[in-house]
């Protein structure tokens, strides 16, 4: 298979959808995971990877462990993980992995569809629990799904696709209701304050750690940030700034080799010693160490 890995501008290699292994070259894949599950020869999947498609983990037996930035998540049978581009993840060598997998390249649907089943929020928790009657419409409609993507004689390719973008929404908007459905999404959707903060952070995180300039550039008091940002996540709007920067520099620590230094510039710390400080600060180990950690 030739090497299409994305060199990006932050240094890490990104792996595209996997067109090829598509049935009828669609831009999506459903069905169950096994053993073998790969979607690219090159992308070991118990290392530390990141792709630019989203994936939806259905398990069907527990538990299973697998890390997304950094964060250990435990899963149970009927859990889903939804894990969206850009992310990093990496599957667990020694948990069992049994269930249905989806993934999804970015484009697929319409963006109308994007936006009302919320496909890139990163401020949800990737690891989802359905009661009993979430799961069986999840089930339903995902195994409906499944029979539409394998069936490729009944239609032509464009109205086959065009099934399975709206049989592909059925799902997702099942999903994004779950995803939404905990207290504290339902309070970071309602709070406008909060979800600008969260926008403008993630746009200008690498040059800007100052919470006064944030409040000055959305027009609110450091006051009514403040206020809104522990309401919605239960942290100070300087905190949320810092887990954003220290969750950018293990990406970077993790996917590439520079130096430790231009590491610390890419965050928004020109001096390596006041990078590496920080770093240690809000990890207890020093970016050296957190690399060696992970080779």
């Amino acid at each position: 298979m030739a090497d299409r890995t994305i060199q990006g501008g932050d240094g890490i290699r990104t792996f595209p959808f996997p067109v090829e292994l598509s049935v009828g070259g669609v831009g999506m894949q459903v069905g169950p995971i096994g053993a073998d599950r790969t979607w690219h020869a090159d992308a070991p999947l118990e290392r530390v990877h990141r792709i630019d498609f989203h994936v939806v983990l259905l398990f069907g037996e527990g538990p299973v462990r697998h890390m997304v930035d950094f964060t250990e998540y435990e899963a149970a049978a009927g859990d889903l993980l939804w894990i969206r581009p850009g992310q990093v993840h990496r599957f667990s060598r020694t948990s069992e992995y049994r269930g249905t997998v989806l993934t999804m390249q970015p484009g697929f649907l319409p963006r109308a569809t994007v936006e009302a089943t919320g496909l890139y929020r990163y401020d949800l928790s990737p690891l989802l629990r359905p009661d009993a009657a979430q799961l069986t419409g999840l089930r339903n409609a995902l195994g409906q799904l499944r029979r539409e993507y394998e069936d490729t004689a009944t239609l032509p390719l464009s109205l086959h696709t065009a099934v399975l973008q709206h049989s592909l929404t059925a799902f997702l908007l099942r999903l994004a209701h779950l995803a939404a459905s905990s207290a504290e999404s339902v309070r970071q959707q309602s709070d406008s304050t909060f979800t600008l903060f969260r926008e403008a952070v993630e746009k200008d995180f690498a040059t800007n750690h100052s919470v006064s300039a944030y409040a000055d550039a959305l027009g609110y008091s450091r006051r009514t940030l403040v206020r809104a940002v522990r309401a919605a996540t239960g942290d100070t709007p300087k905190a949320f700034i810092d887990k954003r920067v220290v969750l950018e520099a293990k990406r970077l620590l993790a996917h590439t080799d520079l130096p430790i230094g231009r590491v610390g510039a890419a965050v928004g710390f020109p001096d390596a010693a006041n990078f590496s400080k920080f770093f240690h600060q809000h990890t207890d180990l020093t970016p050296a160490a957190f690399r060696a950690e992970l080779r």
